[in-house]
């Protein structure tokens, strides 16, 4: 069977990008999730973007400025948009359904945050018998009370390799 890939943007919200609260490499990552999109526009691959709902108050709260998807990589005519309550980008979602409507067999995860929702995800994938790539350096997360963000991102490029091909950026696409 021919590979059906998709490129799947996970929680890069407005809202995530908290001062208070720094993203490891920020800039960094929303070019490498840039350069990505425009690499998979350019040959057809399905964009995919996964956008979090929260309640009232929070940082990602439906609707409201922090919700929307950041500026830097914004959704196109033919991107699919899949909203999500939960750190499983599968769980309660259109994901599946729009994946199987399009025959995608191989996910390129992207996004935020490595220790929550791009976890669930891979591990949900490949579970979901998905060929699974999780690209190492456009995946990031915060400093934790315990670990660095760069170590909990080293640490996940590591545990989910049971769950998927790691590839740095540039590796994807070629």
């Amino acid at each position: 069977m021919e590979n059906r890939k998709a490129l799947i943007v996970i929680d890069v919200q407005i809202g995530m990008f908290d001062p208070n609260y720094p993203i490891f490499k920020e800039k960094e990552l929303l070019e490498k999730i840039k350069n990505l999109i425009s690499k998979a526009r350019s040959i057809g691959t399905q964009v995919i973007y996964v956008q979090h709902n929260e309640s009232v108050g929070e940082p990602l709260e439906t609707r409201k400025p922090g919700w929307e998807i950041h500026p830097n990589i914004q959704p196109t005519e033919g991107d699919v948009i899949v909203q999500k309550t939960t750190p499983d980008s599968f769980h309660m979602t259109i994901l599946q359904e729009e994946l199987e409507k399009r025959s995608i067999n191989e996910l390129i995860i992207t996004g935020l945050q490595t220790d929550m929702c791009i976890d669930a995800t891979c591990q949900r994938a490949y579970r979901n018998g998905y060929k699974v790539t999780l690209v190492s350096d456009a995946h990031s997360t915060m400093d934790s009370n315990n670990l660095l963000a760069k170590e909990i991102i080293d640490n996940h490029n590591n545990e989910l390799k049971r769950f998927a091909n790691i590839k740095e950026s540039r590796e994807v696409f070629i």
